[in-house]
């Protein structure tokens, strides 16, 4: 390592902290003032999750530095209160041998929440990628903590750059960026229509060619229904009959039981005798290949709000876990019933793809990123920066 190379430590639990931030990671690895760290954990180690992201990460020229066993299953509140707690054990072995200058935190998830806590005990300087954004569930209440623990913020748009500093955070580092899932998105090759779904899951065969659906539908950790939630998609996505793309809900409280009835439901059809393909993961350029080419993504994905708002694929979004994040005209917000859901499919189906929007879309996110890192001044105290400064 050339001495005098910053130490930037970025952890991946998620199999989205690698696919959104590819572009960035490739820009640091080959930065000449920067030496990544990069920390995997998490649902990236369980085969079901993150068995083809280890080895695309590897095969892309990333190195592994340290690996966390956090996870404790068990798809409810306690398993994941003490994956966190495991997390934060974990990570202080990781930071403590790597002796990293920052720890770049990305979005909200209750594992990265407890990177950050261990991160500011050890005086570590913290970025935050996505602070200030709006959503629904725990999942803002982890974000808006995670912005008061870091002492850098790279937020998507104007509006989350006013809130972050309305939390204290002082405006000098507070920087409007844009979205690296987007940034990602654009980089994307228009002829990747995402064909390798069939070579991913189980189930039907998706001819990308013709009409089809992607589910996303995530838990929502703050709601005790989400399985009566699936059942009645399900309802719906049996009743259309079109070829679809399922993608099997993440690894947070209630996973089991969206998992439960996506069994019951194959067992009941057979495995041949549906129109559905069950998938886990997909490779991050063949996804965005996939959502280009579906006609309608539905649930409660954030890829719905972002990804698609920039492909102009039509979204159904069920329910409140992306309440309130901003978004483009391709949404259409639903609750759960099964009507409400159909009727909002049938008609996104009508209307087609949408202009492409610009929301979260900005020229060289992942250049911005870097440059800063490699050049701010490292910081251990925090300060609340009050607003009559301004």
């Amino acid at each position: 390592m050339k001495k005098g190379k910053r130490k930037i430590c970025f952890p991946i639990t998620s199999r989205v902290h690698y696919a959104r931030q590819k572009l960035l990671l490739e820009k640091m690895l080959h930065h000449k003032d920067i030496d990544l760290q990069l920390v995997a954990g998490g649902s990236v180690l369980i085969d079901k999750y993150g068995e083809r992201f280890l080895p695309a990460m590897e095969k892309a020229g990333f190195k592994i530095s340290d690996v966390l066993y956090n996870v404790i299953e068990g798809g409810h509140h306690v398993a994941m209160a003490r994956t966190a707690g495991l997390t934060a054990l974990e990570f202080s072995n990781s930071l403590d041998r790597l002796k990293s200058d920052i720890v770049l935190i990305r979005g909200d998830r209750f594992e990265q929440l407890a990177l950050a806590m261990t991160a500011a005990y050890l005086n570590k300087t913290i970025a935050h990628i996505e602070g200030g954004d709006l959503s629904g569930t725990i999942d803002e209440s982890v974000r808006h903590a995670i912005t008061k623990l870091s002492h850098i913020h790279f937020v998507t748009n104007e509006d989350s750059r006013r809130r972050v500093i309305q939390m204290g955070e002082h405006p000098e580092y507070v920087f409007n960026v844009g979205s690296l899932d987007i940034e990602f998105v654009a980089s994307i090759s228009k002829k990747n229509k995402g064909e390798v779904v069939n070579a991913a899951g189980v189930g039907a065969h998706i001819d990308v060619a013709k009409p089809f659906l992607v589910v996303m539908q995530h838990p929502v950790t703050t709601e005790k229904n989400n399985q009566e939630n699936a059942e009645e998609l399900f309802k719906v996505i049996d009743e259309l009959k079109m070829p679809t793309a399922w993608f099997w809900p993440n690894s947070d409280a209630g996973t089991h039981e969206i998992a439960k009835v996506i069994r019951v439901w194959r067992e009941r059809v057979g495995s041949e005798n549906h129109h559905i393909r069950f998938v886990t993961d997909l490779l991050p350029e063949d996804f965005i290949g996939l959502l280009r080419s579906a006609k309608c993504l539905i649930g409660n994905s954030s890829s719905g709000i972002k990804e698609c708002s920039y492909l102009g694929t039509p979204v159904v979004n069920i329910g409140t876990r992306q309440q309130n994040r901003l978004r483009g005209p391709n949404v259409l917000d639903v609750g759960h019933r099964k009507q409400e859901i159909k009727g909002a499919i049938l008609r996104q189906l009508e209307h087609g793809r949408y202009p492409p929007a610009i929301l979260y879309h900005q020229a060289k996110t992942s250049e911005k990123i870097a440059k800063v890192l490699a050049r701010a001044t490292l910081q251990i105290q925090k300060n609340f920066f009050e607003a009559k400064e301004i």
